[in-house]
């Protein structure tokens, strides 16, 4: 089953910025001269500030579908629209946090975080003034002066969410953000992000295999299927924000997608 967005609710969206549309986007890479399709016929729509999750197995393309939208890749078929115009290209109207946080070992947090504002015509005092709200934001007031070697895996990560948030965003996206930190260090900043997510309320859109992860923080989680990828099912979380974990519709719907994700011959 794909469901997708009414274009025209879409459309009607447009007043706040992060509207996302995809449409008929195929992708494909070329191995040995011969075409290998990763992407088939995506459709989907994303409204402003809504949090959609996409899980499914490795090698269904969900990586791949960030990097179209963010800008990365160029190479594909069908449309992907930002605010109802074509994406072209990398730009700050879409930030993208890694698995591994990728700062530069050699500068502080601060300067980091900072870096990402190098091109904005800003002056010193608000971009010092930007780096410290982001990195209240984040949890990390008192580490400005510290470098990635002194930080924690989830510390550094927030280091990375607070770089990719502080050009604000219309579209940020996730690529399984945590799936390199032990397991409480994950549980905590999942609890980090939803809160970072309501206050900031920017369309986020994370791939993960962490089924509960992605009930936990989505709107909606979209499932894919593998060679070439396709969105297969599509789940709404019905539930306000912030979420207990051990919500009954949470397991309900987390049974629901991995017998979705098992397919029907483990069924």
């Amino acid at each position: 089953m794909t469901a997708i967005l009414d274009p025209l609710l879409l459309g009607n969206s447009l007043a706040q910025p992060g509207a996302l549309e995809i449409r008929g986007l195929d992708k494909q890479y070329r191995i040995d001269g011969k075409a290998l399709p990763v992407l088939e016929n995506i459709n989907l729509g994303v409204l402003p500030g809504e949090f959609v999750s996409i899980v499914g197995a490795s090698g269904c393309g969900k990586s791949s579908l960030l990097r179209l939208i963010v800008g990365l890749e160029s190479e594909y078929d069908g449309q992907i629209l930002l605010d109802g115009a074509p994406i072209s290209g990398t730009s700050l109207e879409r930030g993208i946090v890694f698995q591994d946080h990728r700062l530069f070992p050699w500068k502080t947090v601060e300067q980091n975080v900072a870096l990402a504002l190098k091109n904005h015509k800003l002056s010193k005092a608000e971009k010092r003034e930007r780096v410290a709200e982001h990195l209240a934001l984040v949890g990390l007031t008192g580490f400005e002066q510290a470098y990635p070697h002194q930080l924690s895996g989830g510390m550094a990560q927030r280091a990375a969410i607070a770089r990719a948030l502080i050009t604000r965003p219309k579209v940020l996206l996730l690529d399984e953000p945590f799936g390199a930190l032990d397991a409480l260090t994950r549980v905590h900043l999942q609890r980090e992000l939803q809160r970072i997510w309501v206050q900031q309320r920017s369309t986020m859109i994370m791939v993960t295999h962490d089924v509960e992860e992605a009930l936990y923080l989505g709107d909606r989680v979209i499932v894919m299927d593998a060679r070439p990828g396709r969105i297969r099912h599509e789940v709404k979380v019905d539930l306000p924000h912030p979420r207990e974990r051990n919500s009954p519709l949470l397991q309900r719907l987390k049974e629901e997608l991995l017998a979705e994700l098992a397919g029907p011959e483990h069924a």
